[in-house]
């Protein structure tokens, strides 16, 4: 039969182990290759009638580099952060001890999926600003 101090080391690992899951995840989106941001941010969609084809993938280069200065991985950690905080005082209140840690764990992997979303959705409209100031006419 299982020891309330087993009970209590397994909660653990598992926060550990969505917390590592979570790093890894802003880590990829952190550090990925800049030529890769078109998929990720989803190019948008761009009357090109009457437009120079060439100079319009130059500023699209271009744009996609503002965009990539939005830290969503710093996002990522300070979701992370404030949902673990959350959790484990909503954790706390609900089950005592053991609820904190469970709590802390569901809210960190929550608040920095909520970060990653957050930074991705700026870097699409800094992408989206970033075009519509050079002239464009963006459709999305």
């Amino acid at each position: 039969m299982p020891t309330a101090f087993s009970r209590s080391m397994a909660d653990h690992r598992g926060c550990q182990q969505l917390l590592v899951l979570l790093l890894c995840l802003s880590g990829v989106t952190a550090c990925r290759s800049p030529g890769s941001a078109g998929a990720l941010l989803g190019d948008p969609i761009v009357d090109t009638k009457g437009v120079n084809a060439a100079s319009y993938q130059g500023d699209l280069v271009e744009c996609r580099q503002y965009a990539e200065q939005v830290g969503v991985g710093a996002r990522s950690a300070g979701g992370a952060a404030a949902g673990a905080a959350v959790g484990a005082a909503v954790g706390a209140v609900l089950d005592g001890k053991d609820g904190a840690g469970r709590g802390a764990g569901v809210g960190a992997v929550t608040g920095g999926v909520r970060g990653v979303a957050r930074g991705l959705r700026e870097r699409r409209q800094v992408l989206r600003n970033c075009l519509q100031g050079r002239g464009y006419r963006v459709l999305n």
